[in-house]
């Protein structure tokens, strides 16, 4: 075979999903093996190659939505199917991929309808590994006239749930422009927040940031296993401090507590991110992907920014099932 991987996975991906060849045939109709075929269509939608679209309304979940909606007020709810997965059917680590890519396909089918309905829109972005399943999930529409804003600085490391990857990537995808704050997270003092806060570039960027009609975060647990601690952008001795003053989880820098009021930190004094008030004026969807996610999730819903969600359903059955 001539073409390079990238080539042959794409007609891999074409042959069998718009093709409809089953994968024998594929295999065959290249030259392949049947392994090698299958390996290349699994990584055509990890990569975003291949996104999926849903129609989740058919998917049996409007009841629970629907409680949900009540329960915290919200605009809109979007639950994906459960998997009923028990502790015994495969590892922890799987079981939250399958809900990252679950969440992020719901995530990206309803922010390709809001990208189809406004021409002009801007669309803020928090960080973490759902939101970067949504926007590998994106695809099939173009956005020109689109703008992406990171809500928050970025990360010390390059990884593709970084604040600039993300907007970079939605930009790449849909045609539009990416924005971000030039600056990092967490400043290293309180004076120099104030000094890169200063910088025309950021103040420009964080205009952008207030336009936004739609915001999209996602919430992270203040745990050992959090992004937070697993990139170091937190020492042990500050998560510890965190939980002591009442902050049960973070969205986008803003730490809270369990009814989803911001705590009172040092911490939050050197963050570099659109506040919690700013918030309450732009439309927040938020995603939640994974079990362990759902005390975080009700806490924020609690907080009263928050418009919209989109959950997982095994995590969304936790969630309704809490404080009953």
């Amino acid at each position: 075979m001539s073409e390079n991987d990238d080539d042959l996975m794409v007609r891999v991906a074409w042959y069998y999903y718009v093709g409809g060849l089953n994968q024998e045939m594929t295999a065959s109709r290249l030259g392949l093996t049947r392994a090698r075929v299958n390996k290349m269509l699994s990584e055509a939608r990890e990569t975003g190659l291949v996104s999926i679209s849903i129609d989740h309304q058919r998917a049996g979940t409007m009841p629970l939505e629907t409680e949900l909606e009540r329960r915290f007020g919200l605009d809109f709810c979007i639950t994906t199917p459960a998997f009923g997965f028990t502790g015994s059917d495969t590892g922890s680590e799987v079981r939250q991929q399958i809900a990252f890519r679950a969440v992020g396909v719901a995530a990206a089918n309803y922010l390709k309808k809001l990208l189809i309905e406004q021409d002009q829109i801007t669309v803020g972005t928090g960080w973490g590994r759902t939101i970067e399943q949504m926007t590998l999930q994106l695809g099939g529409v173009r956005a020109p006239h689109a703008r992406f804003i990171s809500m928050m600085g970025s990360l010390t490391a390059n990884n593709a749930y970084n604040p600039f990857e993300v907007v970079h990537s939605l930009a790449r995808r849909t045609g539009g422009e990416g924005f971000f704050l030039p600056v990092p997270f967490i400043a290293d003092s309180i004076e120099d927040r104030k000094v890169l806060m200063s910088q025309r570039s950021v103040m420009r960027a964080m205009e952008i940031a207030h336009s936004a009609s739609v915001c999209f975060i996602s919430a992270g647990e203040l745990t050992e296993r959090s992004l937070l601690r697993l990139q170091g952008m937190i020492s042990k001795a500050e998560l510890e401090s965190l939980r002591e003053a009442g902050a049960i989880g973070d969205t986008n820098g803003i730490f809270f507590d369990a009814n989803g009021q911001e705590v009172s930190h040092s911490l939050s004094e050197r963050t570099i991110a659109v506040g919690m008030a700013e918030l309450r004026k732009i439309k927040v969807v938020l995603l939640i992907a994974g079990e362990e996610k759902a005390i975080a999730a009700r806490a924020l819903l609690r907080s009263g920014i928050v418009n919209g969600l989109i959950i997982d359903g095994d995590a969304a059955q936790g969630l309704d099932t809490i404080g009953k």
